[in-house]
């Protein structure tokens, strides 16, 4: 019931949000509106909040509207991009890299956190109860995975279970699913749901600092390498002015006193650039596994 009325929610943001018939409107030549994507780190709710008020102070800096509209899976916010509904969206690093199959995307910036980082890991977890120390003591149990177009949430368990000797997942746990969000993968493991699941870290993290149960009752056993935090991609087609309004206005956020209130609030210390080398780390990772990104099917 929970995703059912999630999904309910979704459809109501994106069709109070936009028209159908595309992603920005044009007026005299130039757009009106910036339409910004997001995929679901988390539930609907908690998305919406954390990006309203970042897309509202865009909209004072720049020239235009920016929208969001909120993605009810990572395929689709690929999909969406490829088909012209978004001119950009956030987007994790796997999603990133599948997304420039179908569309030619530049990356702009990504959020530095209150840590001092602008990267995150998946990280592989369990109860600490339930006895699972090792690949072999996973056998005959659940996993939850996020999604195929996630490293946190599918590439990580993937390159563990190679590193483990684990040849056919499918037969060797008890159940194997797609939670669709991190939040939910984390959850389900949290309230035994699942067994084991994947999810990013920052996801992780930011959980923690409010349930403290997190913290207290899930042991990680593996993580992925460093991968850039999620992007602000944009088509490359879009009007230069646009990207570059919106690229200087994230980038002098924390010089304004508004802007710093806004990123607190994110929970982010300001955006830094990004450039498509930085997802060189992603692309050694699916090689681990022989995994052809150019031909991966991510639905």
């Amino acid at each position: 019931m929970r995703r059912v009325f999630i999904v309910i929610i979704v459809v109501i943001v994106i069709l109070v949000a936009l028209p159908r018939t595309g992603s920005s409107q044009e007026h005299g030549g130039r757009a009106e509106s910036l339409v910004i994507g997001l995929t679901p780190e988390q539930n609907i709710f908690k998305q919406i909040e954390r990006y309203t008020p970042l897309a509202e102070y865009l909209s004072q800096k720049c020239q235009f509207r920016v929208k969001l509209k909120v993605a009810t899976s990572y395929g689709e916010a690929i999909n969406d991009l490829a088909s012209s509904e978004m001119d950009g969206a956030f987007l994790g690093a796997l999603a990133y890299v599948l997304a420039c199959r179908k569309v030619d995307l530049e990356p702009l910036v990504r959020p530095e956190g209150l840590d001092g980082t602008s990267m995150y890991h998946g990280l592989l977890f369990v109860r600490r109860k339930s006895g699972i120390k090792s690949a072999r003591q996973m056998r005959g149990r659940r996993f939850a995975f996020v999604d195929r177009a996630t490293v946190a949430g599918f590439l990580l368990p993937l390159v563990y279970f190679h590193d483990h000797g684990i040849k056919d997942y499918k037969t060797y746990f008890k159940e194997t699913y797609f939670a669709g969000t991190h939040e939910d993968a984390i959850l389900d493991v949290l309230d035994g749901r699942a067994d084991i699941a994947a999810a990013k870290s920052t996801v992780f993290h930011r959980m923690a600092e409010k349930d403290k149960r997190i913290g207290r009752e899930l042991m990680i056993l593996s993580r992925s390498p460093d991968m850039p935090e999620g992007t602000l991609a944009l088509r490359k087609d879009l009007d230069p002015s646009m990207k570059a309004a919106i690229r200087d206005a994230l980038l002098k956020m924390d010089a304004d006193p508004v802007g710093r209130a806004v990123l607190k609030a994110f929970g982010a210390e300001r955006f830094v650039p990004t450039v498509d080398r930085d997802y060189e780390p992603l692309v050694e990772y699916a090689h681990r596994i022989k995994l052809d990104l150019q031909h991966y099917t991510y639905e």
